[in-house]
């Protein structure tokens, strides 16, 4: 079994229309981890933050909100606080914290970071790897 974080911009496409992009690669982890081949770890403000764009960006009614929830509540991603100093010293690289905090448990955990998100890509290629292409595929 592989470990790896994945952050909001993957995990939201396992949610999000079929025509998203790279919403096949995104649900390609989500099939991995339902197979027991993936172990997910995230900092605890994962479920918040797709909450969040389900809620703000997409709309989503009330009822389907609830649901989402439920369907977070039933994921067995091991949900981690993010070292402090790391979320600063990663968000003076010129990141969001929320998104700082993807990068320090990955760097603490020694995983990678499986991301749809440019700027994490840019601020972080020690452990950031793209959602899309061959290295999102490999564990190392």
């Amino acid at each position: 079994m592989i470990e790896l974080v994945l952050d909001a911009s993957v995990v939201l496409k396992w949610f999000a229309p079929a025509e998203e992009p790279r919403a096949a690669e995104a649900r390609g982890f989500r099939d991995r981890y339902r197979a027991g081949e993936l172990m997910v770890t995230a900092p605890s403000l994962l479920p918040l933050e797709l909450i969040n764009v389900a809620g703000r960006r997409w709309g989503w009614s009330r009822e389907a909100l609830l649901q989402l929830a439920a369907s977070l509540d039933e994921l067995e991603f091991d949900m981690v606080e993010a070292e402090l100093g790391a979320v600063a010293a990663w968000t003076g690289q010129g990141l969001t914290a929320y998104d700082a905090a993807y990068v320090a448990v990955a760097e603490e955990r020694g995983i990678p970071l499986i991301t749809d998100d440019g700027r994490i890509l840019a601020a972080a290629p020690s452990v950031a790897r793209p959602l899309s292409g061959r290295a999102a595929t490999s564990p190392d």
